[in-house]
């Protein structure tokens, strides 16, 4: 069973009577891809900054491969940290920036230029060595703050929104080749962002975060799938929430009353009649249907409506529909070789199955 290589218990960080990090813990296994994404000031970079030994925790305890080092200093740690700036040396050629941590620790010249011809292999810049920083485009440079920090073998590498300044394209290739570099080298990566598609692309485990609080821990398509709160169904991904009362709790269904309409949802423990809740969808799991007889006969959920609006983004549309009582639904469906199935004032049903949805506590 993998050991946990991070381990923070009871944390805390207050900066005077702001509260940054509120009691958060966490194992982190080796090996892991794990990704701290919440909304800015949620408390992500501080606590990476405590794992990195940047900052020093108000109360709590940080262990690395189960020593405690919440008083370690960083240079002690066997972590590497890349930041969204890339802080290269501009006198100093692509090598020479490689090799400044493994210099400072005098390591041979014969490992050390072999270790740096490696690892530009390894972030696919090779015969890049001879040259200056002020030559590279966003994407080598990132690249190359990631070798410098990747040649050291850190035990864990920790990444602050190291993506952040690049273009959106480049942003995405690069998500894919940090995902393909993490498998390679299997080293522990614990990533920092505030976008949720960076996440779900890379991360083994996402941990959720708001408020200086952990919301929850799971792999993109638990978190996505089961949202275990409002704040959880909104930040990953898109969803229709739908605010009632629950009217009925029977073994393998719950109905939910909303503004007089009665929706079917799948059970979930803790919630009790009369409770408000909030029934979520995503938009892709919600159909459209021309006609009342189009609806398969198992469908629980669906109800009539009418297209306020249709957007064309390629090979999806984006319906807003306006139910019966005043509900506006997201419903996202694929288009038909490029064409709008449904157009503004066309009325029509929408519909989804009842695993399709969640419940949550308002």
């Amino acid at each position: 069973m993998p050991k946990a290589i991070v381990k923070l218990e009871n944390l805390d960080k207050h900066f005077g009577d702001v509260i940054a990090v509120d009691n958060i813990n966490l194992e982190i296994e080796e090996g892991e891809f794990v990704t701290l994404l919440g909304p800015s000031g949620c408390g992500k970079t501080t606590t990476l900054r405590m794992i990195a030994g940047l900052e020093m925790p108000t109360s709590g305890s940080v262990y690395l491969e189960g020593q405690d080092v919440t008083y370690t200093s960083p240079e002690k740690r066997p972590v590497n940290m890349v930041f969204q700036a890339y802080a290269l040396f501009p006198h100093m050629t692509i090598a020479e920036n490689i090799a400044f941590g493994p210099m400072i620790k005098k390591w041979s010249r014969e490992q050390i230029e072999q270790d740096v011809e490696d690892i530009l292999r390894l972030v696919q810049l090779e015969g890049f060595g001879p040259r200056k920083s002020n030559q590279l485009s966003g994407g080598q440079a990132q690249r190359v703050a990631l070798a410098r920090a990747l040649i050291n073998g850190p035990k864990v590498l920790l990444l602050d929104e190291p993506l952040g300044a690049l273009d959106l394209k480049l942003r995405k290739a690069m998500q894919l080749e940090l995902r393909s570099i993490h498998e390679r080298v299997g080293m522990t990566f614990v990533y920092v962002t505030h976008d949720q598609e960076e996440a779900m692309v890379m991360s083994d485990r996402i941990v959720l975060m708001n408020d200086g609080q952990i919301v929850q821990i799971g792999s993109p398509t638990e978190i996505y799938n089961h949202p275990a709160s409002e704040f959880a169904s909104r930040f990953i991904g898109e969803a229709n929430l739908l605010n009632g009362e629950i009217r009925a709790i029977e073994a393998d269904h719950t109905q939910v009353e909303v503004d007089g309409l009665v929706l079917y949802t799948p059970t979930r423990d803790g919630l009790s009649i009369g409770q408000e809740a909030i029934v979520s969808i995503r938009p892709e799991r919600a159909s459209l249907f021309a006609s009342e007889g189009d609806i398969p006969q198992a469908l629980r959920n669906a109800f009539p409506g009418r297209v306020e609006s249709a957007i064309f983004i390629g090979p999806v549309a984006r319906y807003h529909i306006r139910l019966e009582n005043d509900q506006l639904l997201i419903v996202d469906q694929a288009t038909m070789d490029g064409v709008l199935s449904y157009h503004v004032d066309d009325q029509l049903y929408v519909g989804w199955d009842v695993t399709s949805n969640v419940i949550l506590a308002a």
